[in-house]
């Protein structure tokens, strides 16, 4: 019987699109999120080490990202870990309007619903995540149509799929993760959407256009203040900006600086310990 070797990761904060994409960098075989941890799979026969996987949250700890962690590690014996992965991944309800299907799942889809498919793979924005509905609900809130919207770390690419369903005429998605750009072109090819929305690898100084409606970012606190000025200048006067990926904690630091840029706060939403918060960009 082949065997695993199992990693338990818990981190404080506990992060997991943050503490995935870091351990996707080590040559493992899946990842398993639960309620307040990642399992973390590695072949019995694998070079990969205890050690190893600390280091990778070492790295997190000395960029402040997270305060702890702990890592443990068990054998067990192996299994469909891609079946035992979809376990975890149901259809989410993110409001009255907007619902979120994996692939392998079955929704009838009430009147009036929006159902946003997507096949996550090793992409991250399931719409498990608080951060993921705060943005979701707040796009609902916020797009028009004919929009030109940009998504900064887009992930699957589910931002701007649901900005294209909920009526914006255009979207640009951007993530520096090759598998996030194979990843949300096929999820926009899923929703019928791949011809209104241009899926790319790279960052935002990337990014050529400067006339954006709408710029969404789920990202973490240092990097949505690293990016502040690269988001303030792409976005068109009287433009919004939407961002989560972010604690409480942060909101003072996020509205010092965006306000900084003379974007003013106008609304923020909070769901368990994770908040997102919506700007617009004054008109001179």
């Amino acid at each position: 019987m082949k065997h695993y070797k199992e990693f338990t990761v818990t981190a404080e904060p506990f992060i997991p699109e943050v503490l995935s994409s870091l351990l996707w960098e080590l040559d493992i075989s899946g990842i398993n999120e639960e309620v307040n941890c990642l399992k973390v799979f590695i072949p019995e026969d694998s070079r990969i080490t205890l050690e190893d996987v600390a280091f990778q949250m070492r790295k997190l700890r000395d960029e402040k990202m997270i305060f702890n962690f702990n890592v443990e590690e068990n054998l067990i014996e192996d299994k469909n870990w891609n079946e035992e992965w979809e376990k975890t991944i149901n259809v989410i309800e993110v409001s009255d309007k907007v619902v979120i299907k994996p692939t392998f799942r079955e929704y009838e889809a009430k009147p009036g619903q929006i159902v946003i498919t997507i096949d996550p793979k090793m992409s991250f924005g399931t719409g498990e995540h608080q951060t993921t509905k705060l943005v979701l609900r707040f796009l609902e809130s916020y797009v028009r149509s004919g929009m030109k919207v940009l998504d900064v770390g887009s992930g699957t690419g589910i931002l701007a799929v649901a900005s294209i369903k909920l009526g914006a005429s255009s979207a640009v998605a951007v993530d520096n993760d090759e598998w996030c750009l194979m990843n949300g072109k096929e999820n926009c090819r899923l929703n019928d959407v791949a011809d209104k929305i241009d899926v790319r690898l790279g960052e935002i100084k990337d990014i050529r256009e400067k006339d954006f409606d709408l710029i969404t970012a789920n990202i973490q606190k240092n990097i949505l203040i690293e990016i502040a000025e690269g988001i303030n200048n792409r976005l068109k006067p009287g433009g919004l900006v939407i961002l989560s990926g972010l604690l409480y904690t942060d909101e003072t630091d996020i509205t010092d600086k965006y306000s900084s840029l003379g974007l003013i706060l106008l609304e923020k939403k909070l769901l368990d310990e994770w908040i997102a918060m919506a700007f617009i960009k004054k008109q001179y």
